[in-house]
């Protein structure tokens, strides 16, 4: 009978349960969170592509592997097409 009672209590006093303070700080991470991304947004927004650097947009013949006579640029050399 008292091993009824004293199990009873014990295990409402080993329950453990989240409390307010990690509830805040999980709330003042995501709000942290947000604020990072938008700042990430606008650094992003600020870069402008300079096109003369990409060789895709670059005129004239290209130059390096696949450009060759005969080779497939998607495959590269030595492949079947």
């Amino acid at each position: 009978m008292t091993f009824g009672v004293l199990a009873a209590t014990s295990s409402s006093i080993n329950d453990v349960e989240p409390g307010v303070l990690a509830f805040l700080i999980v709330a003042g991470i995501g709000v942290v969170l947000v604020f990072l991304l938008r700042s990430m947004n606008k650094q992003f927004r600020k870069i402008t592509p300079d096109p003369s650097a990409d060789p895709a947009f670059a005129p004239g013949p290209r130059s390096g592997p696949g450009s060759g006579p005969g080779e497939d640029p998607v495959t590269g050399p030595g492949t079947p097409s």
